[in-house]
């Protein structure tokens, strides 16, 4: 679908994209004459003793930057349908392509003056993601008055094709217009749902189709209605329509679920990570970095606590707790010890249920925390040593708090998708509570992590993990 409704959509941006970089090198130049940066420079001495951009730099931006963009999918449709998702490809794209260029520039002994590039770079990645911001705009205005490439009728007012709708309304993406639903359901016959009208019954497809100028019909029946599929692919087949089927997997599949071909055989991915190769390859390179640096900064404050701590009750010093991580794999968390010796033991003394029948197993009371374990939940030290779990790749550092196996024995089937990722020190659901909010019982939050994951929600995340801590914020 993306593919073939959206080829002029990409071309578009690759005409554009050519043209702001070629543009912006010679733009670059000029700022440099005329921004009073650095020291003054004037156009005839730059030609003395400067490499001033020629036919040959342009070709060699040309080439370097149609690689990497096209390396990094910006102009594949279904991987930069969010904003977040080709923002993040756009600037890595174009920041590869710019240290390629300076290590070409360094390897040809090409001089260029380092304003002009840093001018380039910026102005470049500025003009590329405002020109990208203004036609998705443009377009969310516009949807209902221009004419859409793809015509687009559902089978099945269920719930898989009005979550299917819905996230295509999400998005906004250019090109595609949903016309409406064909369900049996006498209900809905005639009503709208999800904004769309219900159009007929499934026998009537044929003529729905001539009717409305249909140009693809999408399937979202349940897999009980196999039969009527199959009868209606093959009265489809005279049709100039293409037929695709959404399938009915949502409850077994965890996130990012794919499709592979063996010998012309179709396989549905149901449990492959939720990050993808690139995506977790910058992960785990972001979190090595961050955890070992981290770890050295702090070394004097855990050496203190880890003092502290056995100068309190003579006890072990960390406690080894066992955790459920990612894909459900049991690993051992380290923390400092907060609690008295032997606290595993007494955790029916603290479980109790809420007015709706749910367990809880914290709460700001706890008796059997210690006084230098409260000072150290409150601060959130004690979790410091979660940084050596990140360095042996159990953790990362931004995920779904890794949880306690009895608690995920109790889990729903749905709640099991949160493991589809690493598990992390900090996440979504800390920034929007902390211990206020018990893992087991706001399980959508780590979900909306997953589903709208991205480097910079990372970023974000840890930014505002810093605030939380700072005050304090349902730490117990």
């Amino acid at each position: 679908m993306f593919k073939r409704f959206s080829v002029n959509y990409m071309a578009l941006l690759f005409i554009i994209d050519g043209i702001v970089i070629q543009l912006t090198l010679v733009a670059a130049m000029q700022l440099r004459y005329i921004l009073p940066l650095g020291q003054l420079v004037r156009p005839e001495w730059v030609r003395l003793y400067a490499y001033v951009p020629g036919p040959g730099l342009h070709l060699a931006v040309a080439i370097l930057w149609l690689v990497s963009f096209i390396s990094f999918n910006v102009y594949t449709p279904r991987k930069i349908v969010r904003w977040f998702d080709e923002t993040q490809r756009l600037v890595l794209a174009h920041t590869i392509s710019a240290l390629s260029l300076a290590g070409l520039l360094y390897l040809a002994n090409v001089e260029l003056l380092r304003l002009i590039y840093g001018y380039f770079y910026l102005l470049a990645l500025f003009l590329m993601l405002g020109y990208r911001g203004v036609l998705r705009v443009w377009h969310r205005a516009q949807q209902h008055r221009i004419g859409s490439v793809a015509r687009i009728l559902v089978v099945g007012a269920g719930r898989v094709g009005c979550d299917t709708v819905q996230e295509f309304h999400r998005h906004q993406w250019p090109g595609i217009e949903f016309v409406g639903f064909l369900d049996d359901d006498p209900d809905k016959l005639g009503q709208m749902v999800s904004g769309l009208p219900v159009l007929g019954t499934i026998d009537a497809a044929t003529q729905i189709i001539d009717t409305y100028d249909i140009d693809e019909v999408l399937v979202a029946l349940p897999p009980r209605a196999h039969i009527r599929l199959a009868n209606l692919v093959a009265r489809l087949y005279e049709r100039p329509v293409r037929v695709r089927v959404v399938p009915d997997y949502f409850e077994l599949a965890f996130f990012g679920a794919t499709v592979e071909s063996l010998g012309g055989i179709p396989l549905i991915g149901l449990r492959d990570p939720a990050i993808d190769g690139f995506q977790r390859f910058v992960k785990r390179l972001f979190d090595i970095a961050t955890s070992a640096t981290t770890l050295l900064l702090l070394a004097p404050i855990m050496a203190t606590v880890a003092l502290a701590i056995k100068l309190e009750d003579r006890g072990p010093i960390l406690y080894r707790a066992p955790r459920v991580g990612e894909n459900g794999k049991i690993f051992y968390m380290l923390k400092f010890r907060s609690m008295v010796v032997g606290a595993d033991q007494l955790q029916s003394l603290v479980n109790k249920t809420d007015p709706q029948g749910r367990l809880v197993h914290k709460r700001a009371d706890d008796p059997r925390i210690t006084r230098v374990g409260r000072i150290i939940r409150r601060t959130s030290i004690d979790e410091f040593p979660q940084l050596i779990n990140v360095l042996k790749g159990e953790m990362s550092l931004v995920g779904p708090r890794p949880e306690l196996p009895w608690l995920v024995e109790k889990y729903e089937p749905w709640q099991r998708k949160r493991f589809a990722v690493p598990q992390g020190i900090t996440g979504w659901w800390q920034v929007n509570g902390r211990s206020d909010n018990l893992m087991h019982l706001h399980t959508d939050q780590d979900l909306y992590y997953i589903q709208n994951y991205s480097f910079w929600l990372d970023v974000q995340i840890l930014w505002r993990t810093l605030g939380v801590v700072l005050r304090g914020r349902g730490a117990y």
